[in-house]
């Protein structure tokens, strides 16, 4: 499971947190992707896509369930996630969610944290938060030390920048932790219902 995990890549994450809302073909994973406006958090192509899936099914994470074809269009493999595949995608979450080092793969997880159970969840982001105020403490009293020493501002806009962001990054934090814990939003995967919305974004998919 650990090889699986390290080699998983942010887009292979994000395929497999779609086979567990349902099987799909790929055409249908890269429609729903741009729909739900992912190609924020990575860039989408449907090469990139494609020899995505093909390599997760190579390494057991998913299965071919049905090949379908109708009229002109090309046919279609629809896949389905495997235990090995539902595994992987949630211990690469596990993983990356409390790294504070890895931004563009933190942004994934944070988007698949739902496919977390809320307890464990908040353990994770408890985690991270331990290891925010460290790196903001660092840079707060290292910005505090350089000016005091007459250090020039024009070579410290870097630190100050990373200094605020750490200090909302915190406040952001604490504010959603402080939802998970009183139970104010919805979570974990037996959260989701199929919407209307849901439904149409799927329908509007598999055209």
């Amino acid at each position: 499971m650990k090889d699986a995990v390290d080699r998983l890549t942010p887009m292979g994450v994000m395929v497999l947190a779609l086979l567990r809302e349902a099987d799909m073909h790929p055409y249908e994973m890269v429609r729903l992707l741009r729909v739900r406006h992912d190609d924020r958090l990575l860039t989408i192509t449907n090469g990139t896509l494609y020899h995505t899936v093909a390599r997760l099914q190579r390494s057991g994470l998913i299965d071919e369930v049905g090949i379908d074809r109708e009229g002109n269009r090309p046919e279609r493999t629809t896949y389905t996630l495997t235990d090995a595949g539902r595994d992987a995608v949630i211990a690469w979450v596990q993983r990356e969610l409390p790294k504070v080092d890895r931004p563009a793969e933190f942004r994934i997880a944070l988007a698949e944290a739902h496919n977390l159970e809320r307890d464990d969840t908040v353990e994770l982001l408890r985690a991270r938060r331990a290891a925010l105020v460290d790196d903001h403490v660092l840079h707060r009293d290292g910005l505090r030390k350089a000016t005091a020493k007459g250090v020039p501002a024009q070579v410290l806009v870097e630190i100050e920048r990373q200094e605020a962001l750490l200090e909302a990054e915190l406040r952001w934090l604490d504010t959603l932790l402080a939802r998970l814990e009183a139970d104010t939003i919805p979570w974990g995967p037996s959260a989701f219902t199929d919407s209307d919305r849901y439904l149409a974004q799927r329908k509007a998919a598999q055209q």
